[in-house]
């Protein structure tokens, strides 16, 4: 398929864990090799030819905008969720409208990542095929992972994901992007949701996808998560 131009970014998160540095600041906003979490992902979306840039706001909604109206190099259209934070699910369907018809990239702004191959976004454009896939999700090998504790997310039988449902461990995790058609959120409930809840029927009937970063990925959640991940980037800066 042809790489979407437009992206989602979700960005209105509280950011909890990463207190106290987000005392005064949104997570996004949090600076981790002397660079804002979200201009890590805005520029990997750059370099992959992404034009447009749909970005949703709640907490210090305020800084972010004024953040992102420095950005020359990319369209930023904001999805407004001042007034209630709408999670992922709720984020992606409130935005839909801004975001066309076209599968688009959607991306937390918690992940950073270390490319030794193939770039991870053009990596899953060759891997996502609508016609089978409602979405193809960036998974991380769990040996090439820094900041994520847990048991791991999904399997991969070829190009199909399942998500680890009983089973104690998963060899992947979602490492915080994946395509998607724009839509896929509709079949979520309305107010707050995660996508999730979306992915886990569409998985079972065959229609998720998965592609393994081909590099080191970081999970930059918390502030201990923030000081390794700079340490990392300092050691083997991002290629």
């Amino acid at each position: 398929m042809t790489p979407p131009k437009t992206a989602m970014v979700l960005a209105a998160g509280l950011g909890t864990r990463m207190r106290p540095l987000t005392d005064d600041r949104p997570k996004a906003l949090v600076k981790v090799g002397g660079k804002a979490l979200i201009d890590h992902v805005l520029d990997r979306l750059v370099a992959a030819g992404v034009e447009t840039a749909v970005v949703n706001v709640h907490y210090f909604a305020d800084l972010m905008e004024s953040h992102l109206s420095n950005r020359a190099d990319i369209r930023i259209r904001i999805s407004d969720e001042r007034d209630l934070l709408l999670e992922t699910g709720g984020g992606l369907n409130k935005a839909e409208h801004l975001l066309g018809p076209d599968p688009v990239y959607v991306a937390n702004i918690d992940a950073v990542w270390i490319e030794h191959g193939v770039p991870a976004l053009q990596a899953l454009a060759r891997a996502f095929d609508p016609d089978r896939m409602d979405a193809c999700l960036l998974l991380a090998s769990l040996d090439q992972a820094m900041g994520f504790d847990g048991p791991g997310d999904a399997f991969l039988d070829g190009d199909r994901l399942s998500f680890r449902g009983d089973a104690p461990r998963a060899p992947f995790a979602y490492a915080g992007i994946h395509i998607t058609r724009p839509d896929i959120a509709k079949g979520g409930p309305e107010g707050p949701f995660s996508l999730t809840r979306v992915w886990r029927p569409l998985a079972a009937a065959g229609r998720i996808g998965g592609v393994v970063l081909d590099g080191y990925w970081m999970h930059v959640g918390d502030p201990a998560a923030r000081d390794q991940a700079e340490a990392r980037l300092h050691a083997e800066p991002p290629g």
